[in-house]
């Protein structure tokens, strides 16, 4: 897991789609909670019991919990303006035989290797769990193409064809 950095303040943040399944809304909304309604009562306790123990410039405990807690509330400030913005995209496209957010993909290889994974918000975006951003190079290819189209996307060995077999949606 990466640190995480306040995009707002970050120079190497890009700017993300404000785009997100009902399931990656839900997700982070219940991160927010937990961080709210768990995390941070259990740091302030910790907190105002380190600072009881009196000189917190040398209290080790007192200054690690501060640290945690101003952590957590940076991320709940963070989790609760991108929330605001975010757009949840509850409903499949007009044309479901083309790919758009949302779509699972399943794309074939020259070989006959097939692998499949789902075009979601950057906000939800999961590699191990076949979830791709759709402000990702090979996502952004994928956009607008049908079902049995060729397309060239980047690999790590470099450029290779693939063709589209499948595109669904789940809602």
């Amino acid at each position: 897991m990466s640190r995480w950095r306040d995009p707002a303040t970050d120079p190497r943040a890009e700017e993300k789609t404000n785009l997100i399944t009902p399931e990656g809304h839900a997700k982070l909304q219940s991160t927010r909670d937990f961080l709210w309604q768990v995390r941070h009562p259990e740091l302030a306790i910790k907190v105002r019991e380190a600072a009881a123990q009196g000189d917190r410039s040398e209290n080790a405990d007192y200054t690690y919990n501060k640290r945690e807690l101003n952590r957590t509330l940076s991320r709940i400030r963070f989790l609760d303006q991108r929330l605001d913005v975010l757009k949840v995209v509850d409903r499949q496209p007009a044309d479901t035989n083309r790919v758009f957010f949302g779509a699972w993909v399943t794309l074939e290889d020259e070989a006959g290797e097939e692998e499949t994974f789902r075009i979601v918000g950057p906000d939800e975006s999961d590699a191990s769990r076949q979830l791709i951003s759709i402000d990702a190079p090979r996502a952004r290819l994928l956009l607008g193409k049908s079902l049995d189209d060729e397309v060239d996307l980047p690999t790590p060995e470099g450029s290779k064809p693939f063709i589209i077999t499948a595109i669904h949606y789940k809602v």
